[in-house]
């Protein structure tokens, strides 16, 4: 890896102070220019102080081919200056305008059986079209010089949401952009052979130009699977570069100003590596996107303890969210009432110094006319409005308070995400195709919640080896160098838990040999022969396993042979003598130097994880509150170096009336009644306290 870029968070216009940044994409374009006056004054109203400007529009900056019109965003950006409102300037790249594509088809990308994706909606371009990439460094190169000596451009807001449409293109284009990446990531062709294990299926290549993308293979045949996760580190990689190509356009001209890219970070969003895609960013931006139903907090605060993992716990940006409904799935629900401002204040406590929302005014034509806004169709007149206002008036009391300059403070757990463990579990041969790596850490994230612990969720590549506890959840790939700090770090006296499907495989997807899991089979001290999947697609097929603990396993299971002298078995299967599992290991405990590891050796999803931890933590030395301040509420905290400035944010993840204790200043209640000289507050559902120690 590169080194990271030095951290460069925009700065404030001038004469004003530092705030929280508070505002969303601004698509002025969409209104006649009356409404831009009405706009600004509803901004100003709402606490706004920026906009992201010109994200998809360069069918206007640029409407014929080399003739530019910056007229109208010029007016814009001098009206928002004007009034406070700072602007975070899109390159304005991330889709080419109708002129283009009719020009020149061979920018469009093309799917795996070989279509071409017309335009007609959004990223429609190939990352590898270098008629595509001249074209959009052009206009970056336009859009700096044009707006190098704003006063009121604080931030290159570059492209928008890579890959969220053309993540994979198989072009002859991707095919030599291919080549050149395996050659220069292996060097030689036999190399590339022993790293997919072409032996197999008589797949050996004498020459680079044998190597072809990963295209239509036949309905139920098996593409190889080293090849596939190499295509997934390449798609990854060449979207990078696209973006390398334009944030370096644009900082040639303009030195020193800030820019990022927004990522799309949530549990299940694994399509780029984005934590690789963190060091090359000067601040971590997010788009998220709240999952409906019961998960709804918890994965969204798992998805910002994430982007604070990328982000090394640096001040990130929460570049877009939703007011209320989306548009884009099959049923799009709406936000229940407080969780506007809950939502908003959650992302805050994991580190977020900036709340954006997808869009500042609801568009009235278009795909995503359904979608939710600041201003919704409504009007002003409305509660979505009257929220954006009370979070607005929130924020100004948080950064009055001392909010900036806090980051998260450190849990003593960590719960490991790996990207690539992700795309390789995502193989079509599996040992079960209702396992994935995604699943995993989101649900010991909630286990741990359940047990009043609000774990911290790290990068493979972070520093999980600082922690006190590290969990290892279904990482499927584990690299000789990451098996190395696991035995590092336990032999030092760290503690680890390592759950089923966890170093299965090298990072070539090559299977560590003797027993799972292979790598790290001495510090866990089991030895796995083989899996055992359960599931209902067959009659009287196994379709759970329970533990003598009272968990339920379903999915899979390890069958686990020896237990090493250095272990204890915490808990066993109970089965039907048939299954050969009963009273088998299902958890067990091994010392290992001067630390312990816990191996989990079945898929007990959250419930099934909360009901093991208790057991599990105390074997490990962890403290956990007492029964009775368990669950109900998330604590997450942020404090300053020297503790000056120390907030505590408590949200109710019920759907019931939670009552807590209150310690320290109460400084913003949304949906809680704090109980004078009590001490303690009722926080109803969906609400959030925010106290300041």
């Amino acid at each position: 890896m590169t080194e990271r870029r030095a951290f460069n968070w925009p700065q404030p216009l001038a004469g004003d102070k530092p705030r929280i940044w508070y505002g969303g994409d601004y698509n002025p374009d969409q209104w006649p220019e009356e409404v831009w006056d009405e706009d600004i004054e509803l901004m100003r109203k709402a606490g706004v102080n920026l906009v992201s400007v010109a994200i998809f529009s360069w069918a206007k900056l640029e409407p014929r081919e080399g003739v530019y019109d910056f007229d109208w965003l010029d007016r814009v950006i001098d009206k928002l200056g004007k009034a406070g409102v700072a602007v975070d300037l899109a390159s304005g790249t991330a889709s080419p305008p109708m002129w283009m594509t009719q020009a020149h088809p061979e920018i469009l990308w093309v799917d795996y059986r070989g279509d071409v994706c017309q335009p007609g909606a959004r990223q429609h371009w190939r990352a590898t079209s270098p008629v595509f990439l001249d074209y959009a460094l052009t206009l970056c190169r336009k859009m700096a010089e044009h707006y190098k000596d704003n006063p009121y451009v604080v931030s290159w807001h570059v492209s928008n949401e890579y890959g969220c449409h053309n993540r994979f293109d198989y072009s002859e284009d991707a095919a030599r952009a291919f080549r050149k990446w395996c050659e220069k990531r292996y060097g030689t062709i036999d190399a590339v052979n022993d790293a997919w294990g072409t032996a197999f299926w008589a797949q050996r290549m004498n020459d680079f130009s044998e190597i072809i993308p990963p295209r239509f293979i036949g309905d139920g045949n098996f593409m190889n699977p080293g090849k596939l996760l190499d295509w997934k580190r390449f798609s990854s990689d060449a979207l990078l570069d696209f973006y390398k190509a334009e944030r370096d356009a644009l900082l040639e001209i303009t030195p020193g100003k800030p820019q990022t890219t927004n990522f799309m970070i949530s549990a299940g969003g694994t399509g780029l590596d984005y934590d690789k895609w963190g060091y090359d960013v000067d601040f971590v931006s997010n788009d998220h996107y709240f999952t409906p139903g019961e998960a709804h907090l918890d994965e969204m605060a798992y998805a910002a303890s994430l982007t604070d993992g990328i982000a090394r716990k640096k001040p990130w940006f929460l570049m877009e969210h939703s007011t209320s409904a989306v548009n884009w799935r099959p049923i799009n629900y709406r936000n229940e009432p407080g969780e506007l401002v809950r939502d908003s204040l959650a992302h805050l406590a994991m580190g977020a110094d900036a709340i954006c929302y997808f869009q500042w005014r609801q568009s009235k034509a278009g795909a995503e006319k359904w979608h939710s806004a600041m201003v919704p169709h409504a009007g002003a007149d409305s509660q979505i409005f009257r929220d954006v206002c009370e979070l607005g008036a929130d924020l100004n009391k948080l950064a009055d308070e001392g909010l900036l300059g806090t980051e998260l403070v450190k849990s003593r757990v960590a719960v490991v995400f790996d990207y690539e463990s992700q795309w390789a579990t995502e193989h079509t041969a599996t040992p079960s195709q209702n396992v994935r790596h995604w699943t995993e850490p989101l649900d010991w994230f909630r286990a741990f919640a359940d047990n009043g612990v609000t774990a911290d969720v790290v990068p493979v590549r972070g520093d999980w080896d600082s922690y006190d506890v590290a969990v290892l959840p279904a990482l499927y790939i584990l690299s000789e160098d990451t098996s190395r700090r696991v035995r590092e770090y336990v032999a030092n006296g760290g503690k680890v838990i390592v759950t089923y499907y966890t170093g299965l495989s090298d990072e070539r997807d090559h299977i560590w040999l003797g027993g799972y899991p292979g790598s790290i089979r001495d510090v866990v001290g089991v030895r796995v022969e083989e899996h055992a999947p359960m599931g209902d697609d067959f009659p009287g097929a196994m379709d759970h396993l329970d533990l003598a603990n009272g968990a339920v396993a379903h999915d899979i299971a390890d069958v686990i042979t020896s237990v090493a002298d250095t272990a204890r078995v915490l808990t066993t299967f109970k089965a039907d003598k048939w299954t050969g599992l009963d009273g088998a290991p299902a958890i067990t405990v091994n010392e290992y130097g001067d630390g312990k590891a816990v191996y989990v050796g079945a898929k007990l999803g959250r419930a099934g994880l909360a009901t093991s931890l208790p057991e599990i933590l105390g074997e490990l030395g962890v403290e956990t509150p007492a029964e009775d301040d368990r669950g109900e509420v998330l604590r997450i905290e942020r404090a300053d170096a020297s503790d000056e400035n120390h907030f505590v944010f408590l949200f109710n993840r019920t759907h019931d009336v939670a009552v807590v204790d209150v310690e320290g200043e109460p400084l913003v209640a949304s949906l809680a009644q704090v109980n004078d000289g009590e001490h303690t507050a009722a926080i109803q559902p969906n609400g959030v306290l925010v106290v300041k120690l």
